[in-house]
């Protein structure tokens, strides 16, 4: 008995330090937000302006926490996107690219019966989600690890930019970006907060204000650092991905070192990986069909269309004229562009 007092003692003790630190660090935290710029948000009450982009409140001191803790190993993976230009469609590639020798048996692959975003899991969401620094999950992970991101190249560690680790990126036409962004979160939304109107949410949507954006400035910011540094970031095109999935999945694999052999190439095993990340595929899958990534999201929400040019159903003229304008303008000199194909 008292034992058993003494640890419900400790227990408490524990518990009072741990919620002090937890009043102070939430303190400071308030102060922060008073110091950022805010605008409306999609799916929550607030955006804030935090390191340059635009942050869920609920997102901020894991960010924080992660840019200056997280340490990087040179055989690290990072799969790296704006939101709703790919991201799903990448991590199941990557994953299935890099472990293939150890899931060669496609019939009991782990994509088969676990949602991509289960098996890459995201710095910002899931490592460092609410505000928590779970280092333990990360020391227990097999190299090489894969992680994914949404955050800005320049507010990644600064183990992850100095290390030799690899990053792919995918990003995706505006036009269909923001129409996937706009659907997603209305279906994600808490039930407490009205749907976004199309008008208002392209507002929102030109201005930048969306989360992790601007996407201008997210796509430019990982573009020019592949430029300057090709052996360190992969830059992919969504629309060159569908138009050409066999050559982009090799070149993948080539640039994380995990190439196909010739003779892979011969016994079909690029095409069973390809067949294995489809979206026919993985949409029919029964833990994308009833499963649920977290509280919030059911899987069957990161598979809608996975088409190019669904955004003509969508937007008047005078949106794709505005959006239009917008895109030359941020991109101009980049070198960055995008095939828009449009009836308007």
């Amino acid at each position: 008995m008292a034992s058993s007092g003494l640890t419900h003692f400790i227990h408490q003790s524990t518990s009072r330090q741990e919620a002090s630190e937890e009043e102070k660090l939430s303190q400071e935290f308030k102060e922060l937000l008073l110091s950022l710029p805010r605008e409306k948000g999609w799916r929550t009450h607030y955006l804030y302006l935090f390191q340059g982009f635009w942050c869920t409140e609920d997102k901020i001191q894991g960010i924080d926490t992660f840019m200056n803790q997280f340490q990087a190993k040179d055989s690290d993976v990072v799969v790296a996107s704006a939101q709703k230009s790919g991201t799903t469609w990448l991590k199941a590639l990557t994953f299935a690219i890099v472990n293939r020798q150890s899931f060669s048996s496609l019939e009991n692959h782990p994509l088969l019966t676990s949602n991509p975003h289960q098996l890459v899991l995201s710095f910002e969401f899931d490592i460092y989600g609410n505000n928590r620094d779970k280092i333990s999950l990360q020391s227990n992970m097999s190299d090489p690890r894969i992680f994914s991101t949404h955050i800005p190249f320049h507010a990644l560690a600064n183990s992850i930019k100095e290390s030799h680790c690899k990053i792919v990126y995918i990003c995706r036409n505006l036009f269909d970006t923001f129409i996937s962004t706009w659907v997603f979160m209305n279906k994600v939304k808490p039930e407490y907060l009205p749907m976004l109107t199309l008008e208002e949410a392209f507002e929102m949507f030109s201005k930048g204000i969306i989360q992790f954006g601007p996407w201008w400035n997210h796509m430019l910011d990982y573009w020019k650092e592949s430029i300057a540094r090709p052996e360190k970031v992969l830059f992919l095109k969504y629309e060159d991905l569908k138009e050409d999935v066999n050559f982009h999945v090799k070149r993948v694999a080539e640039f994380l070192g995990y190439p196909f052999t010739r003779e892979e190439e011969n016994s079909g095993v690029v095409e069973g990986v390809i067949k294995l990340c489809s979206f026919e595929k993985m949409k029919d899958l029964e833990v994308n069909k009833f499963g649920a990534f977290s509280k919030k999201v059911e899987n069957k929400h990161f598979f809608r269309k996975a088409e190019i040019g669904d955004w003509e159903n969508y937007l008047s003229p005078l949106m794709v004229e505005k959006l239009s304008k917008i895109i030359e303008d941020k991109l101009s000199g980049s070198g960055l562009s995008f095939r828009v194909h449009s009836s308007y």
